[in-house]
């Protein structure tokens, strides 16, 4: 079994290329998120979103981004809620291997 990447206190990878697929279910299962298409397609948004501006989206950005993208039935925080509770943003980030957005608490 391949260790697994370094990553820092809070569960955040430290070396974003160490990320996959495999990696984000493992993440996905730690924090108690099931991951299924619909979750995938943000977490490749998300990443997207990284590629794009070299940024880890708060929430607010990640929503408009989503609604530009996606269309506007997913670009509402209520469709994020639905799918990662709580905290959204942190917690796609965190699934999607990137830094953690600095807003987040």
């Amino acid at each position: 079994m391949n260790p697994s990447p370094a990553r820092d206190q809070e569960g955040f990878l430290l070396d974003l290329q160490a990320w996959n697929e495999d990696l984000a279910a493992v993440i996905a299962q730690e924090v108690g998120v099931p991951l299924d298409a619909g979750h995938w397609e943000l977490v490749y948004l998300i990443r997207s979103f990284y590629a794009e501006f070299d940024l880890s989206p708060s929430m607010r950005p990640l929503i408009k981004y989503a609604g530009q993208k996606l269309g506007p039935d997913k670009g509402k925080s209520l469709y994020f809620l639905s799918l990662f509770p709580g905290s959204p943003a942190k917690l796609l980030a965190k699934i999607a291997g990137l830094p953690k957005p600095e807003n987040c608490l």
